[in-house]
């Protein structure tokens, strides 16, 4: 079960606050490029790709490509802004075996109940030497990510996330293994002020799971911070690449 359910709040939320600007997803753009080659007629899935803002830019940035998009959540399909999203998880992916020339998930690891059975129905949809491209927050690595600055009670809940040995692990039973691991930066919002006014808890897994009194004092300190600070506010994820 995920650590969340997605409804309908949730979902609008996520689109609302969760896209990033096309000017910085460039940063993704060459980190995706390192390990993903796209040519004519491949087929690249977005497998947890909630309301499809990373399906659209693949579009965008690749015409050449096929790209497939998946999700479990009926409110998040219902939201997307690239059409259509077929229902599916990453345990029950809708594709034929070997069909898929790569697979992106962003920011859905930690919602996967079994990452050994994901990671063998990702490799049954695979292609031979296709990629996996995993963009998320793991656990013990939220040094990068400002949230956890403002909100350093939600790091007890990334520490349940896996981490990239536990994502590692589990893929290695599916005979998927580790090709490169990098962090990249990103500009999440243009300003503190900015990423204040637009805060969202229900966008937010880890804001979701810390109490009330919680989420109060970082609020509080993000609008602290947003009085003080200039300029964007620059974050980092990891890109965990397996092959």
């Amino acid at each position: 079960m995920a650590l969340i359910a997605y409804d309908g709040v949730d979902a609008a939320a996520f689109q609302t606050t969760r896209h990033l600007r096309d000017d910085d997803l460039a940063t993704w753009r060459q980190a995706i490029g390192r390990y993903f080659e796209p040519r004519p007629g491949m087929r690249l899935l977005d497998l947890g790709c909630g309301t499809g803002s990373w399906a659209q830019a693949f579009r965008a940035w690749w015409p050449e490509l096929d790209v497939v998009a998946v999700d479990p959540s009926a409110a998040m399909r219902e939201r997307a802004v690239f059409q259509s999203v077929i229902p599916g998880a990453a345990d029950d992916i809708p594709c034929e075996d070997g069909s898929l020339d790569g697979v992106w998930l962003s920011t859905v690891i930690h919602h996967v109940p079994d990452l050994a059975a994901a990671a063998r129905e990702i490799r049954r949809v695979l292609k031979p030497g296709a990629p996996v491209l995993i963009r998320s927050a793991f656990a013990g690595r939220h040094e990068a990510i400002s949230l956890f600055r403002w909100f350093p009670e939600a790091v007890a809940v990334l520490d349940r996330y896996p981490s990239i040995a536990d994502v590692e692990a589990a893929f290695a039973t599916a005979a998927l293994r580790t090709v490169g691991c990098e962090p990249v930066s990103q500009v999440t919002a243009p300003s503190v002020a900015e990423a204040a006014a637009g805060l969202r808890r229900e966008a937010h897994t880890p804001l979701q799971l810390i109490s009330d009194e919680e989420y109060a004092a970082g609020v509080a300190r993000l609008n602290d911070a947003a009085r003080t600070q200039s300029g964007p506010v620059i974050d980092a994820l990891d890109l965990l690449v397996l092959r």
